[in-house]
Parts: structure tokens; sequence; C-alpha cells
């Protein structure tokens, strides 16, 4: 077929532009070709991986939200075991607060009552040595009394007359 065959066909002239019939025909069947190729072979295969790679993005997300999930379970559960912890060493500090202040008014108390018998002993002592030096004392002042109006007179007094 010629150029001027080709013309007759579309009833135009076109210039260069106007198609060979076998040419036509030829793509045309090229191209139905090619579409079954695509259509059948590489498509499959393209939406099959497609698939693969979304279901694999899609679990990955379900895992990440399943560790996301796990790890805010064991977050809250650490933070009521901390919390728990905060309770009992407050208690704990509370509860020696209270024995310490217990312990320190029981050596109060002891001390206040050692403090009253060392006092109580030295008092009883003090009044002991008192009563023997007044003893003394008076013994030795009855003879100082009588020694010195002796002097004073010039002769002896009481006891030592004679």
């Amino acid at each position: 077929m010629t150029l001027a065959q080709n013309s007759t066909i579309f009833n135009m002239d076109l210039g260069p532009l106007n198609p060979v019939t076998a040419e036509l025909i030829l793509g045309v069947v090229l191209f139905g070709l090619t579409f079954l190729f695509l259509a059948k072979g590489i498509l499959p295969k393209i939406n099959r991986t497609l698939a693969q790679r979304e279901d694999a993005i899609a679990g990955g997300t379900e895992r990440a939200d399943d560790l996301r999930a796990e790890a805010t379970q064991i977050r809250e559960q650490y933070e009521a075991e901390l919390a728990e912890a905060r309770h009992e060493a407050a208690r704990i500090r509370s509860k020696a607060t209270e024995e310490g202040a217990a312990a320190i008014a029981a050596a109060r108390a002891e001390g206040v009552a050692e403090r009253d018998v060392i006092l109580a002993a030295g008092a009883e002592r003090i009044a002991a040595e008192r009563a023997a030096a007044e003893r003394e004392l008076n013994a030795d002042v009855e003879a100082w009394a009588h020694a010195l109006a002796g002097r004073i007179v010039g002769e002896p007094v009481g006891a030592d007359r004679g």
C-alpha cells in the first residue's frame, strides 16, 4: 500500500500524518499483546507485592500499637509500684520518727529518774555529813566555850572546876 491508498481510506489528506494501514494493524496487535502480557503476567505480581507490602505495613503498625500498649501498661505498673514504694518509705519514716520520739522520751524519763536517785543520794549523804559535823562541833563547842569562859573569868568554869 502506498500513501495514496491510505489517504483514500480516511477521505482526507493529512500529509505525513496519514496512517499506514499495515502499520496501524501491527501497532494495534502489538499493543494488545503488550496489554495482555502486562495484565496477565506482570500486573498480578505487582498487585501481589503491593498487597504483601500493605499487609506488612499494617502488621507492623499493629505490632507497634501492641508494643506501645504493652509499654504503656508496663509504665503504669512501674508508676504504681513506685507510688507504693514511696508510700511504704513514708510509712517507715513516720514509724522511725515515732520510735525515735519514744526512745528520746524513754531516755529522758530514765535520765530524770537517775538524776532524782543521784540527787536523793547526794542529799542524804549531805544530811549525814552535816549531822556528823554538828555532833563533832557540838562536842568541841562545849569544851571551847568552857575554856573561853575560863579565860575570860580567869578561873575554870564548868566541868573543869573540880
